[in-house]
């Protein structure tokens, strides 16, 4: 779609592209569960809003925004598709200062709407299942997130942090031609990668690692376990590499050093199934920018946030 897109210019043509993503069949009562369309209304006349309808199983009014992330919200709906589309279509994804600009809100409700769309791009139950299975292979890796000690103000410092001491541990597991999956953890021991590896992956899958001492035991669960050795300058070894999980690794990297430049740890988790989201969507893929937002369109019923729940105690 084009920036100037009926549905990105006005609310009416904004409304009808959601209800046809949310309701192929006709509207859905969300109060009690209707489809039967010979008992839901749309309300007429100027004292209701476009948009509204009546059931007449439970007597509720409902409109296709409700229960959803963009539910009681003052923004005018098509601007909420238009940053779903902006945040969905950026590789790198973008900040809230960039779309407060381009949207003409405030920099606090752009930050919010972000972080309501990041809420929808989280995986659906039907999307998470295990990665991998028979005759595929998934890798695995941690990577930090965080700022360099050197580059803090002195009075911020900690002089004892090395290494990773002080940022945040990400664990992202990728298949191959297929998914990725992401995790802030907080270690890289075996008792914290267990449950992970075995409810997110397969175990007839192929697994891949490095020479982490945490897949050492857990990689012999698998049908097969190869590593790579990075400290001895070892990065490909037939099909064992972990070039795949790296390239996703340095595509989060770039967005949240170069896009967002700082990530708290209370929302790094909704960052992290951002850049999973378009990673499973990728134009590798054949998945269009289009495409790409009404998959994130699927998923905004039943995550309704409210902003004393997404701010609570936590700036990002």
């Amino acid at each position: 779609m084009r920036l100037d897109h009926p549905v990105f210019t006005n609310v009416d043509a904004a409304r009808a592209h959601l209800e046809a993503q949310r309701w192929p069949n006709g509207p859905v009562c969300p109060h009690c569960g209707n489809v039967d369309q010979a008992k839901i209304t749309a309300m007429q006349g100027k004292a209701h809003r476009p948009g509204l309808y009546n059931c007449k199983e439970c007597r509720e009014q409902f409109s296709v925004t409700v229960g959803t992330v963009f539910e009681r919200s003052k923004i005018a709906l098509n601007v909420w598709m238009l940053a779903t589309f902006l945040l969905s279509s950026s590789k790198k994804g973008m900040s809230a200062h960039q779309l407060h600009r381009m949207l003409g809100v405030t920099y606090k409700t752009a930050w919010f709407m972000a972080h309501r769309i990041r809420e929808a791009m989280a995986p659906l139950k039907s999307e998470t299942g295990p990665l991998g299975g028979e005759g595929k292979i998934v890798e695995a890796d941690t990577t930090y997130i965080g700022g360099k000690e050197k580059n803090k103000h002195a009075g911020k410092r900690d002089g004892k942090a090395i290494g990773g001491m002080g940022k945040q541990i990400v664990h992202t597991l990728v298949e191959r031609g297929g998914h990725a999956r992401s995790h802030h953890i907080a270690n890289v021991t075996g008792d914290t990668l267990r449950p992970i590896l075995f409810t997110q992956v397969d175990r007839k899958s192929s697994l891949m690692t490095d020479t982490a001492g945490g897949y050492h035991r857990l990689g012999k669960e698998f049908a097969r376990h190869e590593t790579v050795d990075h400290g001895a300058d070892e990065y490909v070894r037939g099909d064992a590499y972990s070039n795949t999980v790296e390239g996703y690794f340095s595509i989060l990297k770039r967005g949240i050093i170069g896009i967002y430049h700082h990530v708290s740890e209370a929302h790094l988790m909704r960052y992290l199934a951002e850049f999973d989201f378009r990673y499973n969507h990728r134009s590798a893929l054949k998945i269009s920018d289009t495409e790409r937002t009404d998959a994130a369109l699927a998923g905004i019923g039943g995550k309704r946030l409210t902003y004393r729940r997404i701010g609570e105690g936590a700036n990002a």
